[in-house]
This record gives C-alpha cells, structure tokens and sequence, in this order.
C-alpha cells in the first residue's frame, strides 16, 4: 500500500526562482470529496490516474497509475470541468526535495511549495523562501483549487 506523507507551505518571495527549471503540470479531477480523490495528470508526453484517500492532515493512500496521453486528454476535456495549470520546480534543501507550485490561469498569484516525509514527525529545515504553512488548510490543496480557483477566494 503507497502512503504519501507531505506538508504544504506558501511561498514568498522569489528567492526560489532560478534554483530549478519547471516543468508543466496539468491535472483534472473526477472526484473532489475529501474523503477520496480522482485525479488525472499530464506532464509532458505522459499521464497517469491517481487516487489519493485520507488518513490523517499529512498522511494519505495514493496510487497512481500510468495511461495513454490521448486518454488522459480525452477524460480532461470530457470529464474534469477545471483544469489546474501549474509549473512545478524540484528544488533540493537540507537532504529533501522541496517542489513548488506556480500556478496559472484562474490560481495565477499562487506559489506553494511541499515537501515529502519519511515519517509525520520527521523533522526538516525550511528555506527561507518558505511561508506559512497550510498543509491543513483544505484550500490550498489542488483538488479544491480545481472547483474554487485563487482568483475567486
């Protein structure tokens, strides 16, 4: 069974840029509830499906699983009503990778940053680019960013 364990911070400031390339994300939901969600993901030439279920704040199941391009386009345009357009940069700090978020479209303004641990209680040192954390605030996750874009909070 694959458990994700990750926490959520805003970015600030632009000391980040330049540290790593992005790369584009685009991703739509099939299923938003907070108990479950669906998601479909395009990053380049490739996608893939993914289910991620709560287990705690931090920690979630997650599966992920590979599918056709044309596929995955397909479900995105057919089914997800949102698409979330972002640039993701991987950005090593302090032995982690940190990937942070810079979406567009109607999240333009939205920088976030995540990090992936071991362990809930794994202790790790933060950039100095990095805000506020809002790993238990629903809103910042992409899922509700899917159905409430940034520009309309």
């Amino acid at each position: 069974m694959a458990v994700e364990i990750e926490r959520r911070f805003i970015v600030v400031g632009d000391d980040w840029r330049g540290l790593a390339p992005g790369v584009q994300y685009r991703q739509g939901y099939l299923s938003v509830e907070k108990e479950r969600t669906v998601r479909v993901r395009v990053v380049g030439d490739q996608a893939w499906l993914t289910l991620k279920s709560n287990i705690s704040n931090v920690s979630r199941h997650e599966f992920e699983y590979p599918v056709p391009l044309a596929d995955a386009q397909t479900i995105m345009g057919a089914m997800c009503p949102m698409v979330v357009d972002k640039l993701r940069h991987r950005i090593e700090h302090g032995g982690f990778i940190w990937e942070v978020d810079e979406f567009f479209g109607d999240n333009a303004g939205l920088v976030l940053a995540e990090i992936e641990l071991p362990d809930e209680s794994t202790p790790f040192d933060k950039p100095a680019w990095i805000g506020e954390e809002v790993t238990e605030d629903g809103r910042y996750t992409n899922a509700y960013l899917s159905k409430t874009p940034y520009s309309r909070w």
